[in-house]
């Protein structure tokens, strides 16, 4: 039989694109599936603020009347002007191992974004940069994480076929927590600290975090931070409200180290969390009706060995001055103390060598790379 593409055109075929995926790594050992009332809230234009400058349509792969594949076709105006580009993404890609598949989902969302005026194609990339984003081409044996997507080893090798070539990699890092701080990275601290005249920044409740109008500074200087990085569009203040809501309330406070300069400005923040994807699995995408207790277990009663570097960033006027380094002796000490044997970096761009430099005094191990494709219309 053919392969037919339908557009979402209903909420009930939205649950059937979500649902796909989960059915489709049903019982797969590294997968993670996302919560599905996450889901549900980041497709819909009432409650994803990313929609105040992206549009979007969600088609599916149907053969003989049964999904065989999904993807999203996504234009973040904000990006694209940001950048000079006229770029439609493909984003939450799914698919059987069949090219006639890959070919056809692929093949609507070129066609989507030449109706709309676009003239190049990547992915896979989601609304923003705080999307999950970019195809697992190492690391298949490796547990994923709940930033990430995780994908057949086949994927990529329909994209290559199809002709796609590299826009961009990201790397992701095991760094191990050490039993002693780098004497090196501790000295570095030291100076850093004097020579900018820096403190560190404890924040002791999440009351005091909601109040003080902290959190959204936080976010206030990731938008600074991340602002020369691949694809990346400005945070609005709706997004932020979003991500202020989502987070703080699961949040381990001595897991966040803030520094401040002399005017007590944020000029850097580290901001950690227990790995929650053994948890994640075993509540199979649902909050209820147990999924609830194995996300609160590992946030607060039973923690997991490893732990996510959810956001690292520094205020531009002081990257590359080692300023990072005051962040990590402030955590490990807390990282040791809570039993964590090692991080996920999460994504970091290859390119990026103010990150990546900032593990070369700790034992780390490179277990994963995802791809963006990129090709013109």
């Amino acid at each position: 039989m053919a392969v037919e593409i339908k557009r979402v055109s209903s909420q009930k075929e939205l649950k059937k694109f979500i649902r796909f995926n989960y059915e489709f790594y049903k019982g797969n050992p590294y997968s993670v599936p996302d919560l599905y009332s996450d889901m549900l809230d980041t497709f819909s234009p009432r409650k994803n603020a990313a929609f105040e400058f992206c549009e979007a349509d969600y088609f599916l792969a149907l053969r003989d009347g049964k999904i065989v594949g999904r993807v999203a076709a996504i234009i973040n105006h904000r990006a694209n002007e940001t950048w000079n580009k006229k770029t439609v993404r493909f984003g939450w890609i799914d698919f059987v191992d069949d090219e006639e598949v890959s070919r056809a989902l692929i093949e609507a969302v070129k066609q989507w974004g030449r109706e709309r005026g676009m003239e190049e194609m990547e992915g896979p990339l989601g609304f923003t940069d705080l999307d999950a984003e970019g195809m697992l081409i190492e690391g298949f044996e490796e547990l994923s994480t709940m930033a990430t997507i995780y994908n057949y080893p086949y994927y990529p090798e329909h994209m290559e076929r199809m002709g796609m070539e590299k826009s961009a990699d990201w790397v992701e890092m095991k760094i191990y927590i050490p039993e002693e701080i780098p004497e090196k990275h501790k000295r570095i601290a030291d100076i850093i600290q004097k020579k900018y005249n820096l403190h560190i920044r404890k924040l002791k409740s999440k009351r005091e975090v909601m109040r003080s109008g902290v959190a959204h500074d936080i976010f206030r200087l990731i938008n600074d931070a991340y602002a020369p990085l691949f694809g990346f569009s400005r945070m609005t203040e709706r997004q932020i409200d979003h991500y202020v809501r989502a987070y703080v309330p699961v949040l381990d406070l001595r897991m966040v180290t803030i520094v401040e300069n002399e005017q007590n400005e944020i000029v850097a923040v580290g901001v950690s969390m227990p790995s929650l994807s053994r948890a994640l699995q075993k509540a199979k995408g649902k909050f209820f009706p147990f999924g609830w207790f194995h996300l609160l277990k590992a946030l607060f009663w039973k923690r997991p060995e490893v732990l996510d570097l959810l956001l690292v960033g520094v205020r531009p006027d002081y990257q590359s001055k080692g300023v990072n380094a005051l962040l990590f002796t402030d955590l490990i000490p807390v990282y040791q103390q809570l039993g964590y044997k090692y991080a996920e970096s999460n994504p970091e761009l290859e390119t990026n060598d103010k990150v990546q430099n900032q593990w070369q005094y700790f034992k780390t191990e490179q277990h994963k790379r995802r791809r963006c494709y990129k090709c013109s219309l």
